[in-house]
């Protein structure tokens, strides 16, 4: 795995935090350092709630979210960055961000930061989240899952992801929301067929419930 990781979600509620927090497990139990970010909180005030998840499932806190250097940009509504934004009537402070990243860089093998939706999201007026991870050349952790609609909108990132150059590490299926046992595994195997057709070598890692 690269340095930094950026993982994003086919779609708001793909299950980004529990995913973060499972791979941030994995690698620790490995024996490397590593810490995660949200680059961009909404709907908090003062706290992440989805750094409050991976903490969860990893099992114990970092230092460095006593100062919100595992989430420097926090805005209160729920909605998009650049709604959140608006409403909160300050801009997206992308210098916090780059800080705590490499901060976080500094001190451990492994940094994963979890986007905000999904990649076609909004930051600004004129910046998408996948505009991020490509200016910075940071390889892709994309998540997805068995719900209906997930080959669509699995396939329309992996398209994003490929035209703009971009690396995929690898894609994430989250076997929570395997709820219906039709839909739930072709998904599954269209996806893996997907990948093995147009992105050889790519692995498709299925997070367990835990």
């Amino acid at each position: 795995m690269s340095h930094s990781i950026f993982i994003s979600g086919i779609d708001t509620d793909a299950g980004k935090s529990y995913v973060t927090g499972w791979l941030a497990k994995s690698i620790a139990r490995s024996g490397k350092s590593v810490a995660t970010m949200k680059f961009i909180q909404t709907g908090n005030v003062g706290r992440s709630e989805d750094i409050e998840v991976h903490r969860r499932i990893m099992g114990y806190d970092l230092p460095e979210d006593a100062d919100l250097t595992t989430a420097p940009v926090i805005f209160t509504y729920p909605a998009s960055p650049h709604l959140s934004a608006m409403i909160d009537r300050r801009p997206i402070d992308f210098d916090a961000i780059e800080r705590s990243r490499l901060l976080l860089e500094s001190r451990y093998d492994v940094v994963l930061i979890e986007g905000a939706g999904g990649l076609m999201v909004p930051l600004t007026e004129t910046m998408l989240t996948i505009d991020y991870p490509r200016k910075h050349d940071l390889p892709v952790i994309l998540v997805t899952n068995g719900r209906l609609g997930s080959i669509n909108h699995t396939i329309l990132s992996l398209e994003a992801i490929a035209s703009r150059g971009m690396i995929l590490d690898s894609v994430v299926y989250n076997t929570y929301f395997d709820n219906d046992k039709v839909i739930a595994p072709d998904t599954h195997r269209y996806i893996s067929q997907y990948l093995d057709r147009h992105f050889s070598g790519v692995k498709m890692i299925d997070c367990p419930v835990i």
